[in-house]
C-alpha cells in the first residue's frame, strides 16, 4: 500500500502535542521542541497521533443569542448554478452528491493542499485531486490512511490546506467543539469546510453526538467559520437511515426500504394534509425535521 508522504505534505506536518517542527528517521519521526518519537504504523502510515494525554481549554460566551444571518435557511442543497469544478463525466463516491460536489472549491495553485479528515479507505482522493489539490487523508485507525491522526489535534502547521471535507465523521468525534476550532486553524484564510454529520440515525461506530441543525450552526460558528449553508438530505431520511443502519442491518438496502416505503408514503400524505391547516407544516420544515444527516459548508474569512 502506498503510503508516501511529499515533501509539499512534510512542510506542513507538525507535532500534535506542542506544535513543533517534526525530524524524520529510518524508523521513526520526532519532535524538534519535545523530543516525542512518532512511529510508523504496521500499515506502513505515518502515525501521528497524540501518544500521551493533553490538555485542551475552551472558552464559551454565555448568555449571546445564537444569530443565524438571514441567507441560512436550512433548506435542502441545491445544485451550485455556478461550479468551480466540472464532475459531469467523473465517478464519485454515494456519498457526495451533484449538488454536494458543486460547492467543491478549485485549487488556485498546483500546490494547494486538500485534507480529508476522517478520511477511512481515501475513497474521496479522485474528487479531490480533480479539482486540483494535492491530497492529504487523515484518519484515526484506518490501515488505508496515509497519516494518522487525532481530529482533536491536527498534526499540521497552520492556515495548511485551501480545502478540508470531513464526511459523516463529526459525529464520532468526543469533543466536536475542539475539533471545530483544529479544523479552523488548518485551513487557510477563505478556504472552504465542507462535510456531513448525523442526525437521525441509529448509533453506529461510537458515535457520539448526532448534531440538528442548530447544532451543526453553533458548532462551527464557535469554531470561527462563516457558515454559509446548512442542509438536510431530502434523500437520507429518518426512515432510511433507520432502516438501513438499524432496522434491517445487512439487508439488501431495497429490500429494507421497501417495508418502509408504505410509512413513508403515509407520512408524506399526512404532512401535506397538515400543510393545508398550518404554514409551519411545509415541505422544508418536514425535510428537516425527518432527515437522517445534515450537510454543512463554511468558509474561513
Amino acid at each position: 500500500m502506498d503510503h508516501e508522504i511529499s515533501g509539499n505534505v512534510w512542510n506542513i506536518l507538525a507535532c500534535p502535542d506542542c506544535g513543533g517542527a517534526l525530524q524524520n528517521s529510518r524508523d521513526c519521526v520526532s519532535c524538534a521542541g519535545c523530543e516525542t518519537r512518532y512511529p510508523h504504523a504496521q500499515s506502513g502510515a505515518l502515525d501521528l497521533r497524540l501518544q500521551g494525554p493533553k490538555k485542551s481549554s475552551y472558552e464559551f460566551t454565555l448568555g449571546t443569542a445564537l444569530l443565524v444571518p438571514p441567507g441560512v435557511d436550512f433548506g435542502a442543497l441545491r445544485e451550485n448554478d455556478n461550479p468551480e469544478v466540472d464532475y459531469r463525466d467523473s465517478r464519485v463516491p454515494f456519498r457526495l452528491s451533484k449538488e454536494l460536489l458543486s460547492y467543491f472549491p478549485r485549487a488556485k495553485t498546483d500546490r494547494s493542499l486538500a485534507l480529508d479528515l476522517g478520511c477511512g479507505s481515501t475513497i474521496h482522493r479522485q474528487a479531490c485531486e480533480h479539482a486540483g489539490f494535492e491530497y492529504v487523508g487523515l484518519d484515526y485507525e484506518s490501515q488505508e490512511a496515509p497519516i494518522l491522526g487525532d481530529a482533536h489535534s491536527l498534526p499540521f502547521r497552520d492556515e495548511s490546506f485551501e480545502f478540508v471535507l470531513s464526511i459523516a465523521v463529526l459525529e464520532h468525534i468526543r469533543f466536536p467543539f475542539v475539533m471545530m476550532k483544529e479544523a479552523y486553524r488548518v485551513l487557510r484564510p477563505k478556504g472552504v469546510f465542507i462535510g456531513t454529520v448525523a442526525f437521525l440515525e441509529p448509533f453506529h461506530g461510537d458515535s457520539f453526538y448526532h448534531h440538528t441543525h442548530l447544532g451543526t450552526y453553533n458548532g462551527l460558528q464557535a469554531g470561527g467559520f462563516k457558515v454559509e449553508r446548512i442542509c438536510p438530505s431530502n434523500r437520507w431520511t429518518v426512515l432510511k437511515a433507520q432502516a438501513a443502519m438499524g432496522l434491517f442491518p445487512k439487508m439488501p438496502r431495497l429490500l429494507a426500504q421497501s417495508f418502509i416505503m408504505p410509512v413513508h408514503l403515509c407520512h408524506r400524505i399526512w404532512w401535506r394534509v397538515g400543510g393545508l391547516i398550518s404554514q409551519e407544516a411545509c415541505e422544508r420544515t418536514r425535510t428537516r425535521n425527518m432527515t437522517g444527516s445534515f450537510t454543512f459548508i463554511a468558509r474561513r474569512e
